[in-house]
């Protein structure tokens, strides 16, 4: 396994969710009126915190990468208990489905147990949103060699807070299209499908099959919709000619920046590499450090 493109993965989660904060929520043109093109990180905006600060998209993947590590393997209740401790460090962004559930969970619920109940409760529209896919890609690195185990442990990480079938296939498929990357296979994503299609959503493959067949949708939404965030990120992370653009594309494109920033990124490292990944960026990220040491750790675990 390529040791870069392993880096690849959490560093460039991180820089796409450090460099979609500040103008989550906006336009395009609003983007486009303020910054031209933004491709710095900068601070204030959504949230108004420093440039380079990430969110819950990264704090959350920090969570399963650090259970993974000192646990040696996938413990959905050891994550569980992490997100909870999280959730009462009182983090200024947190996702409304991702909040009942940990409130659930705090309250005594068992870890497949709170998405469940708040997926069952959730009127469709809000029960489906990409709070699971935005973290789940830490569990490609120790995983990317027993696909089987991929999908089980990547559903399951999922189902902690969205349990919906769109959210739970979701992770499996880009998680099985990063290991894809990790092991330079020709067709990813197509693989990805292939491996879980007969069971996933037809929503969810309908939406995802074009882009393995390298055709490009009519639109590409940006919403925090599972299906649309998944669509954006494969797509651009996939059809890039480098990590920059295809982290820059996606967050300029508005709407939900950080968290399609963050899945672009981490597709975007996967296939390129932590070196190719602008060191200005990495400068203002504080977690670097320990994303690179949790990543490292992570890699020796697959051997």
């Amino acid at each position: 396994m390529n040791s870069d493109r392993v880096r690849g993965i959490l560093l460039g989660l991180a820089c796409g969710d450090a460099l979609g904060r500040p103008v989550e929520f906006s336009s395009a043109s609003t983007i486009a009126a303020e910054y031209g093109q933004l491709d710095e990180m900068v601070g204030h905006g959504t949230w108004n915190q420093p440039a380079g600060t990430i969110t819950d998209d990264t704090e959350q993947a920090l969570c399963i990468a650090r259970s993974l590590v000192e646990k040696q393997a996938f413990d959905p209740a050891d994550v569980a208990s992490r997100f909870v401790d999280w959730y009462d460090s009182d983090p200024f962004d947190i996702g409304r489905m991702t909040m009942k559930s940990l409130s659930r969970l705090k309250h005594g619920d068992d870890w497949n147990e709170a998405g469940q109940h708040i997926w069952e409760t959730s009127p469709e529209g809000q029960n489906a949103g990409n709070g699971s896919v935005m973290r789940c890609p830490p569990l490609a690195i120790p995983y990317a060699t027993d696909r089987e185990r991929l999908v089980t442990v990547s559903r399951q990480s999922s189902q902690i807070t969205h349990a919906d079938p769109r959210c739970t296939y979701g992770c499996a498929i880009l998680n099985h299209t990063l290991a894809g990357l990790l092991e330079n296979t020709d067709t990813p994503l197509r693989d990805a499908l292939n491996y879980v299609d007969p069971e996933a959503p037809d929503e969810l493959t309908g939406a995802l099959s074009p882009l393995a067949r390298n055709d490009s949708p009519e639109r590409l939404e940006t919403s925090g919709y599972v299906i649309h965030s998944l669509q954006t990120a494969l797509h651009d992370g996939l059809r890039a000619t480098d990590a920059e653009e295809a982290i820059v594309t996606a967050v300029n494109r508005g709407g939900d920046t950080d968290t399609i920033g963050a899945i672009t990124g981490a597709i975007a490292g996967a296939r390129f590499g932590a070196s190719q990944i602008p060191d200005r960026w990495l400068a203002a990220i504080d977690d670097v450090d320990e994303l690179e040491a949790l990543a490292m750790k992570l890699e020796r675990a697959e051997e």
